[in-house]
């Protein structure tokens, strides 16, 4: 039974799932734009959404909730300075998913996940 069972496996054990998380996270808040299945944006989406509501915060135990969870220490700073300050005014919604089409190896549904303007 899957009771209370939150979130997608993506076929991978708990330490790579995470590790892949991580990774998506930095690369979003790095390039403000990724490329990747549409699984994975909607789990990383929300993750994005509370790390950049803690950079709207900017106080230190914002700042160290960061670096736990993203492990850079000058992205967080990014985080706090710069992209934290330009959603100030925005009540969520810091993440947009569009669709690009399919994979051409399996057929995965594609999509673009980026930091909204």
């Amino acid at each position: 039974m899957r009771h209370r069972v939150d979130g997608r496996h993506l076929g991978r054990h708990t330490g790579q799932r995470l590790a892949l998380y991580r990774s998506l996270m930095v690369s979003l808040l790095r390039h403000e734009k990724i490329q990747t299945t549409e699984a994975k944006a909607k789990e990383v989406a929300g993750m994005a959404h509370h790390l950049i509501t803690l950079g709207k915060r900017g106080d230190l135990h914002a700042r160290r909730q960061i670096i736990a969870a993203i492990g850079d220490e000058s992205l967080a700073a990014k985080m706090i300075d710069v992209v934290g300050p330009k959603y100030k005014e925005r009540q969520g919604g810091y993440t947009r998913i569009t669709a690009v089409g399919r994979r051409v190896g399996d057929a995965a549904p594609m999509v673009v996940l980026e930091l909204v303007n």
